[in-house]
């Protein structure tokens, strides 16, 4: 594995001379303390970010449940509503009828 470094030149210049193995490795924990935080500042974001969506969902979830509930007591009084008209119509029906069999017999005597 191919590791760069970018130093400034004032970091290079005081860097000559050193071994750069052995100032690797004494900066290593830091690298490793430091890349750790980040990953967890990165975690801590996107947990952040899961739980708005999630409070999202859920008040999407609430206003379908709402609507789911509105939507069957909408039906359910539908139904009772065709009910109703059918039974209704039916007497009217049969109203006409009656009146159609008086008006034959009072034309058709």
């Amino acid at each position: 594995m191919k590791v760069e470094l970018i130093l400034p030149r004032e970091k290079l210049k005081a860097l000559r001379g050193k071994d750069i193995a052995s100032v690797l490795r004494e900066n290593l924990p830091k690298v490793e303390e430091t890349l750790k935080a980040e990953r967890e500042d990165l975690l801590r974001d996107k947990v952040s970010k899961l739980e708005e969506k999630l409070r999202e969902m859920d008040g999407e979830i609430e206003e379908l449940r709402e609507f789911y509930e509105k939507a069957l007591r909408d039906k359910e009084f539908m139904m009772a509503e065709r009910d109703r008209l059918r039974v209704e119509n039916a007497e009217l029906r049969k109203r006409v009828e009656e009146k159609r069999r008086e008006l034959e017999k009072v034309h058709g005597s």
